[in-house]
């Protein structure tokens, strides 16, 4: 093998680390749940072909050793489609910023994924944590009413403001990012930029968990004094 093909095998490799690589569980989970449908999907197909294939050698009183090689092929190649097709969908930034905020952490940490190769290293490692932010903020947005005012900030943040700063980023010319501009380049802007959001994230989950946390002291308090003072009756 010559050094050529030594590093384009190299590159695939990484390449498909890179693609299976989650910031995050919420990811994790809807690539799990893709992978499931898709091996469903697979069943489906090979036993249909092998019912199909029976079906057809009791009418004929046996298929034959083509019959058998045919519909061998045909296993292999439903296998190797439905193992390439349908590909996961990775949202756009138009659909994160009117998604389901049921879905939105996981959703924005698979779009992140797909960023992350093109980002600066000291970007990638903030993105790695926002994908753990996201994961800690993600059980909050399960509960929060599409209309309040703590789902809009979160979409904002979230689902605006985040890919906003990363396209953003993306669309300098690589030949630019390292000028400095106002200050900063636009990598250090970016990086700065990253940090804000994962600060606002740890600091918008905490906020509505200690509202969750007033919400049950206050129903603490009314169960003592309901039930201790039938007691002390």
């Amino acid at each position: 093998m010559n050094s050529h093909q030594t590093l384009t095998d190299a590159q695939n490799t990484l390449n498909r680390v890179r693609s299976d690589y989650s910031i995050g569980m919420k990811s994790r989970a809807l690539k799990r749940g893709h992978f499931w449908k898709k091996a469903g999907r697979i069943a489906i197909a090979v036993g249909v072909i092998v019912v199909g294939a029976g079906i057809v050698g009791a009418i004929i009183d046996g298929i034959g050793f083509t019959g058998v090689m045919l519909a061998g092929l045909a296993v292999a190649g439903a296998v190797a489609l439905f193992s390439r097709y349908p590909q996961m969908d990775v949202p756009t930034p138009e659909k994160l910023r009117t998604g389901d905020l049921k879905t939105l952490a996981g959703k924005t940490e698979i779009w992140l994924e797909t960023q992350r190769p093109a980002l600066p290293a000291p970007a990638v490692t903030l993105i790695d944590s926002i994908g753990v932010q996201l994961d800690a903020l993600a059980p909050q947005m399960q509960t929060l009413d599409e209309q309040s005012d703590a789902a809009r900030e979160v979409r904002k943040l979230v689902g605006e403001h985040l890919p906003n700063l990363v396209t953003g980023y993306r669309r300098v010319p690589v030949t630019m990012r390292k000028e400095s501009r106002g200050g900063r380049t636009p990598e250090e802007q970016l990086v700065h930029g990253l940090g804000v959001i994962e600060r606002e994230i740890a600091n918008t989950t905490r906020t509505i968990a200690e509202g969750d946390a007033d919400k049950l002291a206050i129903q603490g308090r009314f169960l003592e004094l309901k039930y201790d003072g039938i007691d002390a009756d």
